[in-house]
């Protein structure tokens, strides 16, 4: 019977859904969490395996005589080897989609949060201050509406669509830098599409819902974040490595970016001494976004119905 093996399943489930749409295709073993040593005897003679955050590159994969699939439990698949795959004719499939609706909503949750300073003004009241305070109001930061602002989008996928589409009810204006504007500006006349520089130098809040890929490592640099608006927001959504954090921290202390809210980071979890966790206008969540019960319960069922394809000799979803 075909060996299939779940190697890190616990971010997906941690005990509240089912794996059981899996067993239809054989023999399932499913572990939490797998250490890189411990990865070549827990896939030894598995033909199918499931990955989130392990690993697979070619020194593994050339351990792994009998791999026919790699489902990636996830968009992004910079985890696994693409072009070893490739060569030795494994199947890769990814989940496009299936977090769009909670990752647009996140994204607005940090938006808002920042703009009208929650957790701030949560400590106001939880330490006594506005108990304590002569005026029916206390608001002793200031507070942004987002009507009238301008977004920019750093990417167009699903997400950002989403986003785009949120921020248009809101009365924001948007602007979106992608690649291939063409793809796109016929169905979107309320969108600017403009270049890079455009959007970094004009935008009122920037965020990020690009893939991360060799060229746009630390994108958001010294630079980037100099040429962006006094009192300008960062939101990012996407991959911790798109933005040099350092020089985010430094700019939130010296006041030229006026606050940042991520739900990733480029190395997570975290140290306990990176500079963002002490910097202030600083929201920082453990890479939450995509985790509500509907976006996990469509990941497991797209996954299966990937592997049911693989099997049927089909094609969704597959990369290589």
């Amino acid at each position: 019977m075909t060996k299939i093996v779940v190697l890190d399943g616990h971010s997906a489930n941690p005990g509240d859904l089912s794996w059981d749409g899996l067993t239809p295709f054989g023999d399932l073993q499913v572990y939490p969490r797998t250490l890189a040593e411990e990865l070549i005897s827990r896939a030894q003679g598995a033909e199918v395996l499931v990955t989130n955050k392990v690993f697979l590159r070619q020194a593994e994969l050339a351990q792994l005589p009998n791999l026919r699939y790699v489902g990636v439990l996830a968009t992004g698949f910079n985890v696994v080897d693409i072009d070893a795959c490739r060569q030795r004719q494994i199947a890769v499939t990814n989940i496009p989609g299936y977090s769009s609706h909670s990752v647009c909503q996140m994204t607005f949750a940090l938006i808002l949060s920042l703009t009208h300073q929650l957790l701030h003004h949560n400590e106001l009241v939880r330490n006594r201050n506005w108990s304590q305070s002569a005026e029916p109001c206390l608001i002793d930061r200031p507070l942004i509406e987002l009507t009238g602002l301008s977004l920019g989008l750093i990417g167009f996928g699903q997400i950002a669509r989403e986003v785009a589409q949120v921020a248009q009810a809101f009365g924001m204006q948007v602007q979106v830098f992608t690649v291939h504007p063409e793809k796109y500006s016929a169905d979107w006349p309320q969108i600017r599409f403009v270049d890079l520089e455009q959007l970094v130098i004009s935008s009122d809040l920037v965020s990020l819902h690009c893939p991360l890929t060799a060229q746009n490592v630390r994108m958001v640099d010294a630079g980037f974040l100099a040429r962006m608006k006094v009192g300008a927001l960062l939101i990012n959504t996407a991959r911790g490595l798109l933005v040099d954090e350092d020089a985010v921290a430094v700019a939130l202390h010296n006041g030229s970016l006026a606050g940042y809210a991520a739900d990733v980071m480029a190395v997570e979890p975290p140290p306990d001494d990176h500079l963002l966790l002490d910097a202030p206008n600083c929201l920082l969540t453990p890479h939450i976004a995509w985790g509500t019960g509907a976006a996990r319960q469509r990941l497991i069922n797209i996954a299966v119905e990937n592997l049911k394809s693989f099997v049927e000799g089909g094609q969704l979803n597959r990369i290589v």
